[in-house]
């Protein structure tokens, strides 16, 4: 049986990172541990890293944020002499499976701009301190800095080699980052991008590559000196004290079924469909934010994120050929509004902030998985407020019109809240329902309907759900539907898919996930990267890569 990926870890766990903390700045070591891969078959040597570092990665910024919101600055930094990061580990890239390939990518795009956005979300601005190589992926870390920092020596540098070396493209936003954030001039980026050996120093800091190039003998200094500066200069509140993130309360089945606390994953592996049922709030929402504070992470609007967070990581590394996802919900849509409307009513507090942020994390997690997704909205669902974004993150949604036989639960319903308004935007910078009727395709009159329990007909009349079935038919469209959409092709699904999801404006972030991503999957499968003569398989034999010189 294949190994498990747990996307759950804590620091008493971690092997690759360390966190030391002085009052408003975290000293973020990177600190690679060479035996300690996820998998057999390679060496983690000069700090590069496989998927386990990077889910290391994404636990010590989440952590950050809700068990030490008084960071305000926090410095990433190499514990190791004359290197940075190496990127990503190029045996392990050479081994693995495609599939988990373009998953690993797509996991470290979203810890890269999890921390990229924490100084606008959260008020913490992630510093890159670079001593010695940060090459590739290494530094895409740093790109996703808020700041960086260069040791201006004879051979620290910055470097995306992927192109001449491996035949690959930086694919954790490289590319991007360079012309888009850093506005690197194009013919600059290019000769960047076609240099094994990088940019160093002053010139790194004249192409805009990095901030600041700093003489060895001053730079940890100078390092100390900028973070105490941006700290103090911070407009983030001090906090006292963060709450723990405790465990999941989760375990898995036989049949590979997923069971949390909130969070049930039914699997069907001969119809290639997980069912996701999420549990609406059994109790009302506390009284104030104290009150939630105290309860810390078995709150239900952040533990129910964290689990449908957790479900969507398992099910993209561990059943990938469950192609279909389907949500559903079960609940009181009432309490559920009421739990997320004390959040939206105290935004301006920190922890209230900083679950409505990690919402719209989780949904942008949702938009970006490939698979087809289908909403179906029964009755005694509670798909409103914030859970109502999961019936337009999903391809097609399907609701249950009128009273079925048989069936006692409360009638069917939709319910907008303030939050599907601008409180949990799409990659696009949109909403999710501003990306569905993008180009006056419909939608008008919404914010009238905040707080309204919406039956069927009133759903479809306002272009909420897709279609609405009677109970002579849904058991049968649902089926034919299901049985189609396993049917098809799964790589013109993820095209098509990928490609609908996203109308609008593009931004930095659509395009790390919508362009450079999808040229990377290509290129991941083309025997010029990955073929037994090609480069990411010869490279460190002192053989060159025999490449099909054809341009396609």
């Amino acid at each position: 049986m294949p190994k498990i990926i747990d996307f759950q870890t804590d620091p008493s766990n971690y092997r690759h990172w360390r966190v030391e903390y002085d009052g408003p700045v975290a000293n973020l070591f990177m600190d690679v541990d060479e035996d300690g891969g996820l998998f057999e078959g390679y060496q983690l040597k000069l700090n590069s890293y496989d998927l386990g570092v990077d889910i290391e990665l994404a636990d010590v910024v989440q952590r950050m944020r809700f068990e030490h919101p008084e960071v305000k600055v926090v410095v990433m930094q190499s514990a190791k002499d004359k290197v940075f990061c190496a990127g990503a580990n190029i045996r392990m890239l050479g081994g693995a499976a495609h599939a988990h390939k373009v998953n690993f990518c797509k996991f470290t795009n979203e810890t890269r701009n999890s921390f990229e956005a924490a100084e606008a979300d959260s008020g913490q601005k992630y510093i890159a301190a670079v001593k010695g190589a940060c090459a590739g992926g290494g530094y895409e870390l740093a790109l996703a800095c808020n700041h960086i920092m260069l040791v201006d020596d004879s051979s620290s540098s910055v470097s995306l080699p992927e192109v001449p070396l491996l035949a690959v493209l930086p694919g954790t936003g490289g590319l991007t980052r360079v012309t888009d954030k850093r506005h690197v001039r194009r013919d600059l980026a290019d000769v960047f991008c076609s240099t094994e050996e990088g940019v160093k120093g002053k010139r790194a800091v004249q192409w805009k590559l990095v901030d600041e190039a700093i003489p060895n003998s001053k730079f940890d200094a100078v390092v100390a000196e900028r973070a105490r500066a941006f700290a103090d200069a911070s407009p983030k509140a001090d906090v006292a004290q963060g709450i723990a993130l405790g465990p999941l309360d989760k375990s898995i089945g036989d049949d590979g079924s997923v069971t949390y606390s909130l969070v049930e994953v039914a699997v069907d592996r001969a119809a290639r469909r997980a069912t996701l049922t999420l549990s609406g709030p059994s109790e009302a929402a506390p009284a104030d934010m104290a009150a939630f504070q105290a309860l810390g992470d078995q709150a239900y609007t952040l533990r129910l994120a964290r689990e449908l967070d957790d479900a969507i990581l398992h099910l993209r590394l561990n059943e990938i050929e469950l192609g279909l996802l389907v949500f559903r919900t079960q609940g009181d849509p009432e309490m559920l509004l009421a739990h997320e409307a004390q959040l939206l009513g105290n935004a301006d507090h920190w922890l209230a902030n900083e679950v409505l942020k990690y919402w719209k994390r989780v949904l942008k997690r949702v938009d970006v998985t490939s698979r087809s997704m289908v909403a179906l909205v029964e009755h005694g669902s509670c798909f409103a407020g914030v859970l109502a974004e999961l019936l337009w993150s999903v391809d097609r949604s399907y609701m249950m019109e009128d009273e079925f036989e048989g069936d006692n639960r409360p009638i069917a319903t939709v319910t907008l809240s303030a939050g599907n308004f601008g409180t949990y935007p799409m990659g696009n910078d949109l909403t999710r329902l501003q990306t569905r009727f993008y180009g006056g395709a419909g939608g008008d009159g919404l914010e009238d309907q905040i707080g309204e329990a919406l039956e069927a007909e009133e759903a479809e009349e306002l272009g909420l759900v897709t279609m609405i079935l009677d109970d002579i038919d849904w058991e049968d469209e649902i089926r034919i539907f299901m049985e189609e959409r396993a049917s098809f092709s799964p790589d013109a699904m993820t095209g098509m898919e990928a490609n609908l999801r996203f109308a609008g404006p593009e931004t930095m972030e659509t395009r790390i996930f919508g362009r450079l991503t999808a040229w990377q999957n290509w290129i991941f499968n083309r025997p010029n990267a990955v073929g037994d003569d090609g480069a990411l398989q010869r490279y460190g034999s002192g053989l060159r890569a025999d490449f099909d010189m054809k341009r396609v």
